[in-house]
């Protein structure tokens, strides 16, 4: 199972986005309080549409209790202080959880928890111009890269609600 985990996040409308991801990418998603929003917040609903209902996501009081309660798996943590790719990492093996670890939009994931990880960080390459891409388009980058390696594992590789052949027709 491939698990996204969003430490303390910020902005609703990122994560409506990766909710909806999640929803159609069977991830579950993992969600470390404090949040800095409500789940029902109407620009987390706005964001997630009508598909936060397929969500299968998990609410922690914090990262021990994340912890706790998630032992069994492989830990990747996004940060800009990475020291490789992403792309580098051998992601292909279905049979292991896969917990792909993102901090919150302002700050990150903290140092303390970062460099007890090290050979587990992982960047996203970009140049000296910003700081960060946005979360919910970090997730999806770092996600369907796991998901191609797997090659989609139960997700259509063809349109299913207007049909594979809507353009021909």
């Amino acid at each position: 199972m491939i698990n996204i985990v969003l430490y303390e996040p910020e902005i609703p409308q990122n994560t409506g986005n990766i909710m909806r991801t999640c929803a159609g990418t069977y991830a579950k998603l993992h969600l470390i309080k404090p949040l800095g929003f409500s789940l029902s917040d109407k620009y987390l609903k706005r964001s997630g549409v009508n598909y936060i209902d397929y969500c299968d996501y998990c609410v922690y009081e914090n990262c021990e209790d994340f912890l706790s309660k998630n032992k069994d798996g492989d830990f990747f943590f996004l940060t800009r202080y990475g020291k490789n790719t992403y792309s580098s990492f051998d992601f292909s093996n279905k049979s292991k959880n896969i917990y792909l670890i993102f901090g919150k939009e302002s700050t990150g994931i903290p140092k303390e928890i970062l460099s007890k990880h090290l050979n587990k960080c992982l960047r996203i390459p970009t140049n000296a111009n910003i700081r960060a891409l946005n979360l919910s388009n970090c997730v999806a980058l770092v996600l369907f890269e796991v998901l191609r390696q797997q090659d989609f594992p139960d997700l259509s590789k063809v349109e299913i609600i207007k049909g594979a052949n809507f353009l021909e027709e």
